[in-house]
């Protein structure tokens, strides 16, 4: 199993920027791909950024050019700058890590932003 632990969300004015935090823990081992996902209220919940165990980035074409991807600590703990911020990113945020089989996620962390 592999636990996630987010943290970084709160409440910011727009153009303003947060960090998100993600750490994985437990059978850490051969963790392939992380990211981040959000869902607001009465959405899907819809890719963010993507980050490989090899350092290739994914982003959504919303956030690209705002949002920057990074993965340290032998690669189990990943962040997300969030930057440039708009009310359309108000949205719970979960990180997400990969292995074989289903994919695992955090318990979400609220990012709002207000006009």
């Amino acid at each position: 199993q592999v636990q996630l632990v987010e943290s970084g969300g709160g409440l910011v004015q727009a153009g303003g920027s947060l960090r998100l935090s993600c750490a994985a823990s437990g059978s850490i081992f051969s963790i392939n791909n992380m990211g981040w996902y959000r869902q607001a209220p009465g959405k899907q919940r819809e890719l963010v950024a993507l980050i490989t165990s090899g350092g290739r980035t994914n982003y959504a074409d919303s956030v690209k050019g705002r949002f920057t991807i990074s993965r340290v600590n032998a690669k189990t703990t990943v962040y997300l700058q969030m930057n440039s911020l708009k009310p359309e990113d108000t949205a719970v945020y979960y990180c997400i890590a990969t292995r074989s089989g289903p994919p695992y996620w955090g318990q979400g962390t609220q990012v709002t932003v207000s006009s």
